[in-house]
């Protein structure tokens, strides 16, 4: 007779509505209070993927949203706690305005949350009086609020500008300011400068590509320099093996209606993979806000571009650390290697051999598929030696 092989339930697979049950109770319950900063940006992370990869599936409509109706209501029990009483929370932390909105549009658009909630409390007891909420929801009284006090006029950065305007509009409102899409694009156009080192411009660079295109949902109108730009910038995420930045650039350049080169996105996949999910009391250091969670999220985001889902993983029950899997990049060291070659450095393949020889067999080996990744490399390389001195001659320093 035929022996039955029974394997234990906890290495069964799980099905995708599992696995998100899992993972937006272990953000939303088990890393950070919802007083922390933390709380709000980790959660807005999650559910802005959520609600991109739901709208590329099926347009924003329920075919979007067939694997999220499985989710234990268990798991959303402090997300809809937090929609309900937002108008105090954005009230009192309104510097977060932005973290507020995204949260509670995208549980609004990806139908997480009731929005048939009656009408919002009055600014005289702490809470936002916008009469009775619209059919759409909370989010688009939170929005006029937000309007209504002139948050946005705070922002300091066009990127911010350019985040807040897309928020509200996502409800039919308009902000108006004056330019900001030429900044924006002329920001974007300047493809030297994002050949050099510099991660704050390189989100930047993919974040105005995020709201231009409205994530996808149309043309973001960018230029040729542009997506040099984002080229320029994934030939140096590539470099130094950063799957976080380097699924941005991808992402982007999918908005921007660009196939992004097969051996970033193979490299990606292959990187994914290796993440693990820790039961949090089995982990060791380091805290929450610095593991890899952010990092796991976007290369998730980029999952469910090249393979049509994400969050498909097995995905453990309870407080969870993200760790990403151990690489080494070159970018360090070609740097070094380009400083020490001197001014004249430049011209790719008149110092290739000699580049090469101060590197590692392994980093040699990132640094020829980064090559090999983009017909561009030697004008990305040109720009990132930066060739000559400051003023254009040596200084002469003067004996005393």
């Amino acid at each position: 007779m035929a022996q039955i092989l029974r394997f234990p339930k906890s290495n069964w697979p799980l099905r995708r509505a599992d696995a998100l049950s899992h993972l937006i109770a272990a953000v939303s319950c088990h890393r950070h209070a919802q007083e922390d900063v933390y709380w709000l940006k980790e959660n807005a992370e999650l559910l802005n993927v959520l609600e991109c990869t739901a709208q590329a599936a099926g347009t924003g409509g329920a075919a979007g949203r067939r694997d999220l109706a499985g989710i234990d209501p268990a798991a959303l029990a402090t997300l809809r706690a937090f929609y309900a009483g937002a108008d105090r929370h954005l009230c009192f932390f309104r510097q977060y305005y932005r973290f507020v909105l995204s949260i509670c549009m995208d549980l609004e658009d990806l139908g997480l949350v009731d929005t048939e909630l009656g009408e919002a409390g009055h600014i005289g007891t702490g809470y936002i009086h916008a009469g009775p909420l619209s059919s759409t929801g909370r989010g688009e009284a939170l929005a006029q609020w937000v309007m209504q006090q002139d948050l946005p006029s705070h922002e300091v950065s066009d990127l911010q500008r350019a985040e807040a305007r897309r928020l509200v509009a996502r409800r039919g409102l308009v902000l108006d300011f004056p330019g900001l899409d030429q900044r924006l694009h002329a920001f974007a156009d300047n493809s030297a400068q994002f050949a050099v080192p510099n991660r704050k411009a390189a989100y930047e660079l993919t974040h105005i590509v995020f709201y231009l295109s409205d994530y996808g949902r149309r043309a973001s109108e960018l230029s040729p320099a542009a997506v040099q730009s984002l080229t320029h910038v994934g030939l140096l995420a590539f470099l130094d093996q950063d799957a976080d930045l380097l699924s941005e650039v991808c992402v982007s350049l999918r908005y921007c209606g660009e196939t992004p080169s097969a051996i970033w996105e193979d490299w990606l996949t292959r990187h994914h993979q290796g993440f693990a999910l820790l039961e949090a009391d089995k982990a060791a250091a380091p805290p929450l806000s610095r593991d890899d969670y952010h990092m796991y999220v976007v290369s998730s985001w980029h999952q469910a571009h090249c393979a049509g889902s994400c969050f498909d993983e097995r995905i453990p029950k309870g407080a969870l650390r993200f760790q990403r899997p151990a690489q080494q990049g070159v970018l360090h060291q070609l740097s070094q290697a380009v400083f020490q070659v001197g001014a004249q450095a430049g011209d790719w393949q008149a110092l290739r051999a000699q580049i090469s020889a101060r590197l590692s067999e392994s980093t040699y080996e990132v640094l020829c598929a980064a090559e090999r990744s983009s017909a561009g490399f030697e004008t990305f390389f040109e720009a990132f030696a930066r060739r000559g001195i400051a003023g254009g001659s040596v200084a002469r320093v003067k004996n005393a």
